[in-house]
């Protein structure tokens, strides 16, 4: 009995080992790998039909020399294909791997990244309000330089910073629950603000209306601390991040430079209906000169000429031509005068009549003088009726002249023009005591607006653009300097009060600065400022708390915490990397290799599973990530399937390099090459220039002015100047030098060789020691010895020896009479100056008597 039950247990063994076998697998970080039984799911799963085992690497980076040997095998085979689990990259196989969390938070339901997990990418906006979203996970992988803000569950709500994965929640300090509050990537430098979101690429990623590299400031036509854009129809409106978006100015409707019109409106065909008063320019603006009849008066309107005149001069408006009928008044020169009607009988026609020609006939009741019996044919208008256009017509109660938008003007007895920038005008109660600078206009052009009765381009102080009509400039409160809006809506405020959201206080708020009369609110990241700037903060708000450096942050660094106690920044303790408080219980992650937490405390690792270590990154053990079942009853491990070179360190094969890499050693190769021939040729040139100088040294030869630096002087150096005296000596000199030459050569014809070592001392007197001739064009001009040896006459040893056999034989010179008389000459000069032939070689003789002196007479190859 005992023997079958035996026989069942090894049965069982053998088939759960069989089971556990046929589901185990390898769990692989860089450099150590483990086989066993694994819930963990964080990561990427390697396969190839190629290798024995799949593989579950844990995030790092892998390369093509990563140990083990059987993760280099699967990592280099051409046929592994690679599945990343949630939030990981599922990115093609190429070396080096890099297994990583993207941007954002990954969440498993079970401690050490085990079950499904679920991904929340880093937000691209800013959260609306306070909202927190509760985390149910077990375990935590965090993105790199990336932090988290949770808020713990216990019994006193915290706010605490992740930097790092979280292997198993519920070791963190005193946490019951976490409830995720907020998410931000540490790549930006320097930290965006409240509005700005940081990207993984480092940038802050600004929302709409938004601007600056940390998304601080509100873009043009966009207020407040959220930038929302200014109301419809502003073209300018109080902006900025601190602004209230009133709005300043209005968007002009079909203005009047739309179609090249100064003083006029725009018609719907786009074609410009001037001002009474206006016409066209010669310069081809509509508009912009005054019409026949009008001058151009001190203020830039134009008025009408006084009643008679059909041109008047611009600024003074004296009349300048007087209509028919009419003459110069000549008291006042603006002024026309009608002639007197007269019968033909020399009868004055008194006022109100008028000549036919042979009596006077009343004027029309319209005129009070005219010129005929018709409306038409007036002079002068009748009371309450004013001259426009040739016809007199009456006005309404405030003067403005019947049919048309001209003001009656009681001076001139006409109808006159509104102001340049007023479309239609009045005088409120006209009477005929009423005067024009009475008048006040009712309308602007486009682009003007309607202040104390005049067309200005802008509201003055104290006024206000009214939204009812945007044409009234509307006087503010009392209490105000300006405002906008409404009267009471002060932008500024009398006396010593400060504005605030519109009101008159007499000190500001804690959230806001005062500036230029007004209270500004700070800036959204501020609780309290000493300025507007988002970096200008005093106090910071429970959202951002940190306050570094005048900027109010939401985080301190990894290695320290916010003490709500001191308001400041602490740094944690030595084991931990990132912390929720002071002490090594407090611990978020920690900073030692070999430490893991527990409870919020780092203690040592002691990580079995042969030898392996912290995963980095992880904060656990490889080998509690992977469970290796034993047989029952005992510590022997199940056998599981042998899976070829997971403890046996990778074997690489020699580097194939690419073709850009060879390109690269190449002309690195080239370069080089070059760069020793150039230093080669540097040294054999600077070996030439060396021996050069010790050949001139050693031949008595002046180098100097040889080099480019005497080249370059040379070009600006002066030649010495030559006396009359020495220029003839000089000429006398080189003729006494061509006859010397000449005579050489004709004794080189009869065979006598010169300059030999046989010579005289009178012949060898005249070179120098070195060699060169002393009487030479150098040494005459210079009175210096040559610097160098000046060419010699060539020796012709065979001619003298053809001389000495033939031409000269001992006989034929022994013989005085068989001499001819060429022979004989040279037998003079030979015995004269010492010199012969002998037997022994050539000899040099000087030349004498070749010249035009006396001896130059016995020369016989001068005859």
């Amino acid at each position: 009995m005992l023997s079958n039950l035996l026989i069942f247990s090894a049965f069982l063994t053998v088939v759960r080992a069989a089971a556990i076998s046929t589901n185990s697998t390898v769990v692989c970080s860089a450099g150590q790998c483990i086989q066993g039984f694994t819930n963990t799911t964080i990561g990427t799963v390697l396969s190839s039909p190629n290798v024995a085992s799949n593989a579950i690497l844990l995030p790092g980076q892998y390369t093509s020399t990563t140990n083990p040997q059987f993760l280099h095998q699967l990592l280099t085979s051409s046929s592994t294909s690679s599945s990343p689990s949630t939030g990981f990259n599922a990115s093609t196989m190429s070396l080096p791997l890099n297994v990583a969390v993207q941007p954002g938070i990954a969440i498993y339901p079970q401690a050490l990244y085990s079950g499904q997990a679920q991904f929340s990418a880093l937000p691209t906006s800013q959260a609306s309000g306070n909202s927190s979203t509760p985390l149910s996970g077990g375990a935590l992988a965090l993105a790199s330089d990336l932090w988290v803000a949770v808020t713990t569950g216990g019994g006193s709500p915290d706010r605490i910073i992740l930097w790092n994965s979280v292997p198993d929640v519920s070791q963190l300090p005193g946490v019951t629950s976490l409830s995720l509050s907020a998410m931000e990537s540490n790549a930006c430098s320097p930290p965006c603000s409240g509005a700005g979101v940081c990207s993984a690429s480092g940038k802050c990623t600004c929302p709409s209306g938004f601007t600056g590299s940390s998304c601080e400031a509100c873009a043009p036509g966009f207020f407040g601390t959220s930038c929302q854009a200014c109301p419809a129809g502003c073209t300018h409106c109080d902006d900025g991040i601190t602004g209230s978006g009133l709005c300043l100015s209005t968007v002009v409707t079909n203005p009047s430079s739309a179609c090249n019109c100064l003083n006029g409106v725009c018609g719907a065909n786009g074609q410009c209906v001037c001002n009474a008063g206006w016409t066209t320019a010669s310069n081809g603006t509509q508009c912009a000169t005054c019409a026949p009849g009008f001058f151009l008066d001190g203020t830039g309107d134009c008025s009408v000429c006084q009643l008679g005149c059909q041109q008047c001069a611009n600024g003074s408006g004296i009349c300048v031509t007087c209509k028919q009928g009419f003459t110069q008044d000549a008291n006042d020169q603006t002024k026309c005068d009608p002639v007197q009607s007269v019968t033909s009988s020399g009868t004055v026609c008194p006022a109100g009549s008028f000549s036919n020609g042979s009596a006077c006939q009343p004027c029309s009741p319209s005129c009070s003088t005219c010129s005929g019996p018709t409306s038409n044919n007036c002079v002068e208008c009748a009371t309450g009726q004013f001259s426009l256009g040739g016809s007199c017509v009456p006005t309404d109660s405030n003067g403005v002249c019947a049919g048309s938008s001209t003001i009656a003007n009681n001076n001139k007895r006409e109808c006159d023009s509104c102001p340049a920038k007023c479309t239609t005008c009045e005088i409120p109660n006209f009477n005929v005591a009423s005067t024009i600078n009475q008048l006040q206009c009712t309308g602007c052009l486009p682009g003007f607006v309607l202040s104390n009765g005049q067309c200005v381009g802008s509201c003055p102080s104290g006024t206000f653009l009214s939204p009812k009509d945007n044409l009234t400039c509307t006087a503010c409160s009392s209490q105000c300097a300006t405002c906008a809006g409404t009267t009471g809506f002060c932008l500024t405020c009398n006396g010593s009060q400060l504005a605030s959201g519109g009101k008159c206080v007499s000190s500001c708020p804690s959230n806001t600065i005062s500036t230029s009369g007004s209270c500004t609110p700070c800036h959204p990241d501020c609780a309290t400022c000493s300025g507007t700037s988002f970096n200008q903060c005093s106090s910071c708000p429970p959202d951002r708390p940190v306050l570094s450096n005048g900027r109010c942050l939401p985080t301190c660094s990894e290695t320290a915490f916010f003490d709500r106690t001191t308001g400041s920044c602490q740094q944690c303790d030595s084991t931990c990397s990132s912390c929720a408080g002071a002490g090594p219980s407090k611990c978020l992650a920690c900073s030692s290799s070999t430490s893991v937490l527990r409870g919020g405390s780092c203690v040592p690792a002691n990580c079995g599973g042969g030898g392996t270590s912290v995963v980095p990154g992880l904060g656990v053990c490889l080998s509690d990530l992977v469970s290796v079942p034993q047989v029952s009853g005992s510590s022997v491990p199940i056998p599981l399937p042998t899976v070829t070179g997971l403890n046996s360190p990778a074997v690489t094969s020699g580097k194939r390099f690419a073709w850009w890499e060879i390109l690269l050693m190449f002309l690195g190769c080239v370069f080089i090459f070059i760069c020793i021939l150039a230093l080669f040729r540097r040294r054999m040139r600077a070996k030439r220039v060396k021996d050069t100088e010790a050949f001139a040294v050693a031949k008595n030869i002046d180098t100097r002015g040889v080099g480019w630096r005497a080249k370059l002087l040379s070009l600006f150096s002066r030649e010495p100047r030559i006396s009359k005296e020495d220029k003839v000596a000089l000429r006398v000199a080189r003729l006494r030098n061509l006859e010397q030459e000449r005579h050489m050569a004709a004794l080189g014809k009869v065979g006598v060789a010169v300059g030999t070592e046989a010579g005289n001392k009178s012949t060898s007197s005249r070179f120098s020691g070195t060699g060169g001739d002393a009487d030479s064009f150098y040494s005459q001009v210079t009175g210096l010895p040559p610097r160098v040896p000046a060419p010699r006459q060539p020796v012709n040893l065979r001619g003298v020896e053809r001389a000495r056999s033939v031409r000269y034989s001992g006989t034929t010179i022994s013989s005085r009479n068989s001499m001819t008389e060429a022979q004989e000459y040279v037998k003079r000069v030979e015995e004269r100056d010492g010199l012969g032939l002998d037997r022994g070689g050539p000899s040099s003789v000087d030349p004498a008597g070749t010249g035009s002196g006396q001896g130059s007479r016995n020369n016989p190859f001068r005859k």
